[in-house]
């Protein structure tokens, strides 16, 4: 029964892709101009980066880093928000929300002089006492810019005429119930799609609230693929509820698929059609838990991860299906890795990343990607977000603390460090770079590393401009 429904879907859905996209091809855009200065290097334009995977092909890293630290090109106070922006043709896009609007602040990427914004009212209140503001990241498709807040509220705006395209409110048109944070998860771009986690619930769920959620049910809108051009939707699918781990994509065995690790655990399905390959239940059985790192996917491979109980899994994909590789074992307390909001970055056949729940138990981790075999863990450094270049990762801790540490799976090896926290110069009366908490993922974009703390943005050469 289960595979003739999904017959029945592909064939509707392609009727409907058919209907869609059998149009005259569309002309080639124009893209918005290019106000970078520094041609080396390329742009950030998603969550995690080209690859969605937290690694830079850059290179001519500065190492070790001056005394004092990269130098700091410019800074500038930030809105409430925990994400931090894209890059593309010049711009830095940082999106934040300031008293109660949500705005996107479009800024010159080399000086962080504003250059137009675009705002819309929010009343979204926490549920848990966090901020108030956008966890998502703004993805860059082109001349276009989408938006994705907190409650839900899709926008699409044309970069060059700073011009609102379309917009959707997806948690009301799916009848989502207000997750623990809210919505935090950023949408992809694939073709001519834009991927959604929504995790709508039918009308009889939503008498439940923050202290009964594991009794709130999904309805057929775990993932939501709209037209990025119009904002039609083309589909929607699974019964899934939505995690605050970002959407993620690639060719596997010759053929696209698409990865949304939600609530209950990871779905398998392919992007063009919604036709589901596969659901990994992986959750907690804490109803206060979520998943909220992005799968990491190399090969015909695909790493989850958890920190309030089940820990990682790695799964061998195949249409249809997957074999299990390896997964950390439910009834021994010791996990191969347990990242939280951050997300392990591959490189050279190991897997790094900050393992734990809270920042006092957080470890800094390489564990080889095969087995799940830890090779070695530091603790001590909080909780952290990395990014991959030129042979190095950038680890910025929770706290502000920023760190290079060359990639070296034999053991922990510090190159240089240097602490945001303090003011630039010994007494000086200028606020800390960065305060508490520092949750974003660092990002680098032609030479220029980006950091954000709780309420101000970063930006530091890394890379000298040729």
């Amino acid at each position: 029964m289960k595979k003739t429904k999904n017959a029945v879907l592909a064939a509707c859905v392609s009727l409907v892709s058919l209907c869609l996209f059998s149009l005259p091809a569309v002309a080639q855009e124009t893209l918005p101009p290019d106000l970078g200065t520094r041609p080396q290097g390329t742009d950030w334009p998603i969550f995690l980066g080209p690859s969605h995977d937290s690694k830079s092909t850059e290179t001519g890293l500065t190492t070790p880093w001056p005394e004092a630290g990269p130098r700091v090109v410019w800074q500038r106070p930030l809105g409430t928000s925990y994400g931090i922006g894209s890059v593309s043709r010049g711009r830095f896009f940082q999106f934040d929300r300031y008293d109660d609007v949500e705005r996107l602040s479009v800024l010159n990427a080399e000086t962080g002089e504003q250059l137009w914004k675009f705002e819309y009212p929010t009343s979204y209140e926490d549920s848990l006492g966090y901020n108030n503001g956008p966890r998502t990241s703004p993805i860059i498709d082109g001349d276009r810019v989408y938006i994705y807040g907190a409650e839900g509220k899709l926008h699409c705006l044309q970069i060059s005429t700073q011009k609102l395209i379309w917009k959707v409110d997806l948690s009301e048109r799916f009848g989502v119930v207000q997750n623990f944070f809210g919505v935090g998860s950023s949408p992809v771009i694939d073709g001519d799609l834009i991927l959604v986690m929504v995790g709508g619930s039918p009308p009889e769920s939503h008498q439940f609230g923050r202290f009964d959620l594991d009794r709130v049910i999904g309805k057929d809108s775990g993932v939501v693929a709209l037209n990025k051009r119009t904002g039609e939707v083309v589909y929607h699918i699974s019964d899934e509820l939505a995690s605050y781990a970002s959407m993620t994509y690639a060719e596997i065995n010759g053929r696209p698929f698409a990865f949304a690790f939600a609530r209950g655990g990871l779905l398998a399905f392919h992007p063009e059609t919604g036709v589901i390959d596969f659901h990994f239940p992986w959750r907690a059985k804490l109803r206060d838990s979520v998943n909220a790192s992005t799968p990491v996917i190399v090969g015909d491979e695909v790493f989850i991860s958890e920190t309030y109980g089940p820990g990682s899994a790695l799964l061998k994909v195949k249409t249809g299906g997957y074999d299990v590789v390896w997964e950390d074992d439910p009834k021994k307390r010791d996990k191969a890795m347990q990242t939280h909001w951050n997300t392990a970055v591959y490189h050279d056949g190991y897997l790094y990343g900050s393992s734990g729940r809270h920042s006092n138990n957080a470890e800094l981790r390489c564990i080889e990607w095969k087995t799940g075999k830890v090779k070695w863990s530091v603790p001590g450094l909080a909780r952290s977000s990395l990014l991959y270049v030129d042979g190095h990762f950038v680890c910025l801790s929770e706290d502000g603390v920023l760190r290079l540490i060359k990639a070296n799976p034999e053991k922990y090896d510090l190159v240089s460090e240097t602490d945001l926290r303090q003011a630039p110069e010994p007494g000086a009366r200028v606020r800390p770079l960065l305060t508490y908490p520092a949750w974003a993922a660092p990002i680098l974009s032609h030479g220029l590393l980006y950091v954000r703390g709780d309420n101000r943005l970063v930006c530091l050469e890394v890379i000298p401009k040729k």
